[in-house]
């Protein structure tokens, strides 16, 4: 396997030492941050809107915490970009729709209020597909712009991608955090349904809204989740297991389970023999895989999880009744085909067949939870190919749906490349566990990374 590695990644994690000491400062890390915006922004389109004044003024006053010896934060100084669908008080929330086309919250989402709080800089607004859901934006991807950034968290994925942030906030509902972070070389991770809060985030489905992180590093992504779950929570839920300033300290699996599932039969040659060649590596590290080849239960798990994921998309559809056939009403085809086709398929959903499509997936968690014990989580590929050609189709979710049905924590790794261009490996864990398999993502990084 040869290992990606993007030398285009900006890590705040990583420059934080040297803000501790004097020798760099987080204005001067922001200004180097504004020129590869300027420099990049042009092609790769991943802003909707920018606020250099308000960062400007929030990195002096950091750069004077740290010259004092008491930044507030792991993240104090970090300059972060906002997906577009999550509330700012001093932005437009436009949600990539005509209709919220300068539309202003007045507040900021629970998270953006955590980060502040923490002293991180609110830089600005990133693209998103419509509503998170719907038709693309402009953004290109960083490493080819012919190509798709992937969506939803389509301008967050391409400015960590190319070194404009070093981190940012996405959502995940059912692909649109991994995949966009697997196709623009960047580490993304969504916790356990509802660990990290989702108050002033536009909605779309209670069963499958996350919200996500993306990052250069997986420092960079534990660190600020960390501050969001440590400094504001989410109501009802507990805490990110394991949240802390650097991530859980790493642990090499003992055993995972290789999944192939129905998204395998998209894979190309090429992305199939590098995933191969990851999985080798891992055992050449001494970490025993388990599939379908060698174990009955696995190849059951799969074929339960390929016939229940579909319901996915119906539950996503009932619950999106509120708002969008308002929306629909009021504004007809101002939105999107996409949401307006899944309005209409929500009519013949019944409060019966819903209620049976949660009482499958609380079935299948459990199965995923039992075959789970005695091994440290899953594996399997962040999507079925490089990014593809073109922007209007942002890409499979055929990998991506399943630990989004479930609920259960994921991480894109930037492990692999096929030719120029990254691909990730996804690592799935047991929900409430995020710590733990933070910890493997660790080691991964480490013993198997760039």
């Amino acid at each position: 396997m040869t290992p990606y590695r993007n030398k285009d990644a900006r890590s705040f994690a990583a420059a934080v030492p040297a803000f501790l000491t004097g020798k760099d400062t987080p204005r001067d890390f922001l200004e180097r941050v504004i020129a590869t915006i300027d420099a990049r922004e042009p092609e790769v389109k991943a802003w909707v809107t920018l606020n250099l004044k308000a960062a400007r003024k929030a990195a002096d006053e950091s750069t004077r915490r740290y010259r004092a010896g008491a930044p507030l934060s792991p993240v104090d100084g970090c300059p972060i970009g906002v997906k577009d669908i999550i509330a700012t008080a001093d932005m437009p929330t436009q949600m990539n729709s005509p209709v919220f086309r300068g539309w202003k919250s007045g507040q900021d989402a629970a998270c953006v209020q955590a980060l502040r709080e923490a002293g991180a800089i609110i830089l600005g607004k990133t693209v998103t597909t419509e509503f998170a859901i719907g038709y693309s934006g402009p953004t290109t991807n960083p490493h080819d712009p012919k190509r798709t950034p992937g969506g939803s968290s389509s301008g967050t994925a391409a400015a960590v991608g190319c070194g404009m942030i070093p981190v940012g906030l996405g959502t995940q509902t059912q692909g649109s955090t991994l995949r966009p972070a697997s196709y623009c070389g960047a580490v993304g991770f969504k916790g356990t349904l509802g660990v990290l809060p989702l108050g002033g985030v536009h909605p779309l489905s209670v069963t499958h809204d996350h919200l996500g992180v993306i990052g250069a590093t997986l420092a960079d992504v534990w660190r600020v989740a960390s501050v969001i779950s440590l400094s504001i929570g989410s109501p009802g839920c507990p805490s990110l297991s394991g949240a802390g300033a650097e991530p859980p300290a790493a642990v090499r699996p003992r055993r995972l389970i290789r999944l192939h599932t129905k998204g395998w039969d998209e894979v190309d040659a090429r992305t199939r023999e590098t995933f191969e060649s990851l999985v080798t590596a891992l055992r050449a590290h001494g970490v025993g895989i388990i599939d379908r080849e060698v174990s009955r239960e696995v190849a059951e798990l799969e074929h339960a999880l390929d016939e229940g994921v579909p319901d996915g998309l119906d539950m996503i559809a009932y619950e999106m009744k509120w708002p969008f056939s308002d929306y629909v009403a009021r504004w007809g085809d101002a939105i999107g085909e996409r949401i307006r086709g899944l309005i209409t398929r929500a009519r013949d959903i019944t409060p019966a067949r819903y209620e049976a499509m949660l009482e499958n997936r609380r079935a299948i968690r459990a199965r995923v939870r039992q075959l789970a014990q005695g091994t440290d989580g899953y594996l399997t590929l962040s999507a079925s190919s490089v990014a593809p050609v073109g922007h209007a189709f942002t890409g499979s979710r055929a990998f991506l749906a399943y630990w989004s049905w479930t609920g259960f924590p994921a991480f894109s790794l930037p492990l692999m490349r096929v030719g120029k261009l990254p691909i990730g490996a996804q690592l799935l864990g047991m929900g409430g566990e995020d710590g733990r398999l933070a910890a493997v993502a660790n080691w991964m990084t480490r013993d198997l990374g760039g």
